[in-house]
């Protein structure tokens, strides 16, 4: 069997004919090169339909028959499903049922009865190859999509990112001597003999007064972290790190915070895993950030799991990793903007995405990628993606497969449209 033969297997066509001799001959004409299905009316047509309809590439149905007619149920076909490639098969005195269904769009062909057994085999063959392209071609269009929305993402993130980084320098500044004023309080009311413990307001000197120095540390230290996180990369990585010690030391830095909050953690990275050429300081910052952002946003009880693998396809050169929680999940909505730094994922009002975003930066900064997926109810996953070697890929030669077989399917489609 050859592999057109095989592809002409894995798709069902639908014959619809209220002749019981009509079914049979088609089943004996062409149960062999195809996989045949056959109903004896449009209303059983209709429910074969809806039993198998991703698996039906072709539909034929007869149109003269008892109850509802042929048109109807191409109509119910192609609500159901558009892509199902839809033939009427009628009698030379029927052409206004044609004319009908040419007109409303529910059908690609028609054949006239009596049908011409090696007539019929070249349109059915020729609409399940159509079927077949429309087929790559909507999934070429969907990871076409994913690749625009990644690097719309990526651009983002990135443009935020060295905003923030730029901004943050002129903060630092503005802040320094905010910190020593705040610094010199204690100090000075000392020398001058004032005990805040013993004035009106004591509250204010003591909480207050240490609130402040919190906040305004917290703030130096994001500040920081997004300086250090837009650094140009190093020409070259010289750092070797095992995956599974990584994060296993992150959980360790984490434990109380995860402890407050009962979150379980289970990593499950085996030993044989590659070792990976790395900035090891910074790409130990990755996990930190994704913990932190896992501590603030998940409820208490909830669980979180490392997982990683060397990545089909790419010749032992890239590992993937897995982290996944069993929280809330998010809207789709959210989803789209997660790495944003001004996204909420908390009822906190101070805690933002800079977690997410600085996490970003660092495996774009690493050559790698990250990607969320989720919904409402089922828990949030990322997915990081690391080159073995520390090598940043190229966009363009990570895509040249996608794009190669995006040419193919085009020249194939207009080949198959300039043949109709």
């Amino acid at each position: 069997m050859n592999m057109e033969q095989q592809g002409n297997k894995n798709f069902y066509v639908l014959y619809v004919d209220d002749e019981e001799k009509s079914l049979k001959n088609f089943e004996r004409a062409f149960g062999s090169q195809f996989k045949v299905l056959t109903a004896s009316n449009a209303t059983d047509g209709l429910r074969a339909l809806e039993k198998h309809l991703n698996e039906v590439a072709v539909l034929i149905s007869d149109e003269q028959m008892p109850g509802q007619k042929g048109v109807w149920l191409l109509n119910q076909a192609r609500q159901l499903k558009p892509s199902i490639l839809r033939i009427l098969a009628t009698a030379y005195s029927n052409l206004e049922s044609v004319i009908a269904a040419v007109n409303t769009g529910a059908i690609y062909h028609y054949v006239t009865k009596p049908w011409d057994p090696a007539e019929l085999e070249n349109t059915i063959r020729h609409a399940m190859q159509l079927f077949t392209v429309q087929r790559e071609r909507d999934q070429l269009l969907r990871e076409k999509m994913s690749v625009l929305h990644n690097m719309m993402v990526s651009d983002r993130v990135v443009s935020l990112g060295y905003m923030a980084a730029g901004m943050s320098h002129h903060i630092r500044n503005s802040l320094v001597p905010v910190k020593t004023f705040i610094d010199l309080v204690p100090q000075q009311l000392s020398e001058e003999n004032v005990d805040p413990a013993q004035s009106k307001n004591s509250e204010f000197w003591t909480e207050y007064h240490r609130t402040a120095q919190l906040h305004l540390e917290k703030i130096n230290n994001l500040l920081k972290e997004l300086w250090a996180v837009s650094e140009t990369p190093a020409l070259a990585f010289t750092d070797r790190v095992h995956l599974r010690d990584v994060i296993t030391e992150a959980t360790v830095r984490s434990r109380e915070a995860l402890a407050a909050k009962s979150i379980a953690v289970e990593i499950d990275i085996p030993e044989n895993l590659p070792l990976l050429v790395v900035d090891q300081a910074k790409f130990a910052r990755i996990f930190d950030l994704l913990l932190r952002d896992e501590i603030v946003s998940l409820p208490e009880g909830s669980s979180l799991m490392f997982s990683a693998s060397v990545l089909d396809g790419t010749a032992g050169e890239r590992i993937g990793v897995i982290v996944r929680n069993n929280g809330p999940g998010v809207s789709e909505e959210t989803l789209r903007t997660i790495f944003d730094p001004f996204n909420a994922r908390s009822d906190s009002p101070s805690e933002h995405g800079i977690n997410l975003m600085a996490a970003y930066f660092i495996v774009h900064y690493h050559g790698g990628k990250i990607e969320a997926q989720s919904a409402p109810g089922q828990g949030t996953e990322f997915r990081l993606e690391f080159s073995i070697s520390g090598n940043a890929p190229s966009v363009l030669a990570g895509n040249r497969e996608f794009f190669q077989k995006l040419r193919a399917t085009d020249e194939l489609w207009e080949k198959l449209l300039s043949t109709r």
